[in-house]
Order: structure tokens, then C-alpha cells, then sequence
């Protein structure tokens, strides 16, 4: 287990209701970084108790308990807040649910040291447990968050495991009032894409558990897909706004 923490680097693990996957998620990040933080998004199935259990053993874990569910992206707000207030400057995001993998966590960390002004941005490496449907209708969502970037290098827009420069994410997020669900992935990405954040692609490999695997998915296909039909809407009609500018980064960045 990593003991040595790092001032600027933090691992922030958004948390809702994730069933057992949980503690060995947690050690597992535990196991490749200091600091971990676990913000609790309102959970009820048991699992905020059992992680204060598990800070109250270890001083490179901290959990942050928020009394009701607000969304994933406003969970990652809070943590932003926090990671400001600790003078942090980055921080890596990464689902609870088992699915991402702790021990890329640092490469990537090391990615982000050597170009902090970068953005690292995981590029999933589905196996045959991935359901089809999901790999599938991700490329739908990657297609429109290039177009709106004018295909800027976003690998993935949706994957959930990256590292993100704190005060970009922090000015984007207080910008607006969007990006507190399931929709703060991949429009996180977008905007910094707007600002300049430049993103880096890295290879992850990512596993779909089953129910008797201990998995939970939140996901459900025709909320969240309303949910990315709006996002995209707003940020098309963003993207024509900031075309001009857009085609002169790009045409800069030819020459």
C-alpha cells in the first residue's frame, strides 16, 4: 500500500450506491496512490458506513458523506471544492463499481506530472464481458463530442477514468449549471477541449461484472440517453457559437 501521499495528486472516487465492489476498489487505488477520497453521493445501501471503517484504518483515505444523491458530476464538484481548499492541482477520477483499473492509476498519474496543463483521458479496452449494446452506442456519443471540438483528440468522451487539471474543471463547472449527473463526462471533456485543456489518450482496460459478480449499473438506457441527446444539443448550438475560434486554433495548430 502506497504511504508516501502526494500534495498535488489525488484520487477521487465518486460513490453511489455500489455494492460490495467498493472496498476492494478502494484498496486497489489504496494499493497504487495517496491520497484516496471517496465522496459518498447519498448513498443508502450500507457501503458509507463501511468505508469510514476503512478510513478510520488508513490516514491516506478520506470519505466525504453528502445526505442525499445529487448526480455524479456534482459529487465530483464537491470533490473539486475539497481538492482546492488542500492546495491540490489534479486529480484522477475513477467509478467505485470495480470496472476501472487501479493499476494504470500511475501511469496516468505520471502522464499528468510530466504535462499538467494536459488533461489524461482513459481510452477503454472493452473484453467480451462489455455489453455490445453499451460499446456500441458509446461511438454515437464520441462522434458528436469530436465534431463539437473540431476533432481535437478526444479518444473517448465517456470513460470515466482520467485525470483533469483542478481549476479548469472548477472555472468550467461554475460556468453553468449542466454537468452534475451522467452527463459530466463526457461534456467535462468538451468544454476544457473549449478552453485549451489539451487531452492525452492512454490505453485502460475496463470489465463489466455481472450481479453475482457483485456488479451494480446505475445506467438506464432511455434516461440517460434523453440526458446525452440534451447535452449534445446544448453543446452543438455551443460549438456553432465558437466555430470561428474554434477553426483558428486549429488552423494554428497546422503550421
Amino acid at each position: 500500500m502506497i504511504t508516501a501521499a502526494s500534495t498535488t495528486h489525488l484520487v477521487l472516487i465518486p460513490s453511489y450506491n455500489p455494492g460490495i465492489k467498493v472496498y476492494e476498489t478502494v484498496r486497489a487505488a489504496r494499493q497504487y496512490w495517496s491520497p484516496v477520497w471517496v465522496v459518498v453521493d447519498g448513498s443508502n445501501d450500507g457501503s458509507a458506513e463501511g468505508l469510514k471503517e476503512l478510513a478510520a484504518q488508513d490516514t491516506g483515505l478520506r470519505v466525504f458523506i453528502l445526505p442525499r444523491n445529487r448526480g455524479k458530476g456534482a459529487a465530483v464538484l464537491h470533490g473539486l471544492e475539497l481538492a482546492t481548499a488542500n492546495g491540490f492541482t489534479h486529480l484522477l477520477t475513477m467509478d467505485s463499481d470495480g470496472q476501472h483499473p487501479a493499476e494504470c492509476i500511475p501511469k496516468f498519474m505520471a502522464e499528468s506530472l510530466a504535462q499538467p496543463a494536459a488533461m489524461i483521458l482513459g481510452m477503454p479496452i472493452f473484453d467480451s464481458s462489455a455489453p455490445s449494446l453499451r460499446v456500441k452506442g458509446r461511438r454515437v456519443s464520441n462522434w458528436w463530442a469530436n465534431l463539437e471540438t473540431l476533432w481535437s483528440g478526444i479518444g473517448d468522451s465517456l470513460f470515466g477514468f482520467r485525470v483533469y487539471p483542478v481549476q479548469p474543471l472548477r472555472q468550467v463547472m461554475h460556468a453553468q449549471l449542466w454537468m452534475r449527473q451522467f452527463d459530466f463526462d463526457p461534456e467535462a471533456v468538451v468544454r476544457l477541449c473549449w478552453r485549451g485543456v489539451r487531452p492525452i489518450n492512454l490505453p485502460a482496460p475496463v470489465r463489466y461484472f455481472s450481479a453475482e459478480q457483485g456488479g451494480v449499473s446505475h445506467f438506464r438506457y432511455l434516461r440517460d440517453n434523453v440526458l446525452l441527446t440534451w447535452m449534445h444539443t446544448r453543446l452543438f448550438i455551443g460549438f456553432l457559437l465558437r466555430l470561428p475560434l474554434l477553426i483558428m486554433r486549429r488552423m494554428t495548430s497546422w503550421f
